[in-house]
């Protein structure tokens, strides 16, 4: 009875702390060998297969519990000889994504971006963008996406979330963001 009673609480106190770090082990891998990317994912989160989706879509993946948070990858052309320096520096590309947001009538949101960032990873140039979104019914989201180029074509990985639960999950969707590779 006494160890069991040892047992329980020491696989409370490992799930306790283990939940509250935003270490590799709490996500999933996934790829796409065939299209060049590869990132990693939340536990809890599923693909989905999104009806009507908009042009270039590859992947949707969303929260089983906050159904709102989700994830995407959009691959895009762009002339074969551009590298993603070539579109502009990040402020200029994230400007861009704005651009074609705010001035989308379908899409009836308004972006702002908050911050726009270059990194480097095996020899890649990504884009981390940042914006905060607002929809019609004054609902507010949270977006960071990565952006990066490789063989003609654009690739944009974005994760969104509630502007409410941006705090509470800012270094797990970091981590995730930054794990985003194209090869």
């Amino acid at each position: 009875m006494f160890k069991s009673l040892i047992v329980t609480l020491l696989f409370i106190a490992t799930l306790t702390l283990s939940g509250c770090s935003v270490g590799i082990s709490n996500l999933q891998h996934y790829a796409n060998a065939a299209k060049g990317y590869e990132f990693f994912y939340p536990n809890g989160w599923i693909e989905v297969n999104v009806q009507n989706r908009s042009e270039g879509v590859d992947v949707v993946f969303r929260d089983l519990i906050q159904r709102t948070e989700n994830l995407s990858v959009i691959i895009s052309s762009v002339p074969e000889n551009k590298t993603l320096t070539d579109l502009g520096t990040p402020t200029d590309v994230g400007y861009r994504f704005l651009k074609q947001v705010n001035n989308n009538p379908d899409a009836n949101r308004e972006a702002e971006l908050i911050k726009a960032e270059a990194r480097e990873s095996n020899g890649k140039t990504y884009y981390t963008l940042e914006y905060q979104v607002k929809l019609p019914d004054n609902q507010e989201r949270h977006d960071i996406a990565s952006v990066a180029v490789s063989r003609g074509k654009l690739y944009t990985f974005n994760l969104s979330t509630d502007q409410k639960r941006w705090e509470k999950v800012k270094n797990l969707f970091e981590t995730v963001v930054n794990s985003f590779s194209i090869y």
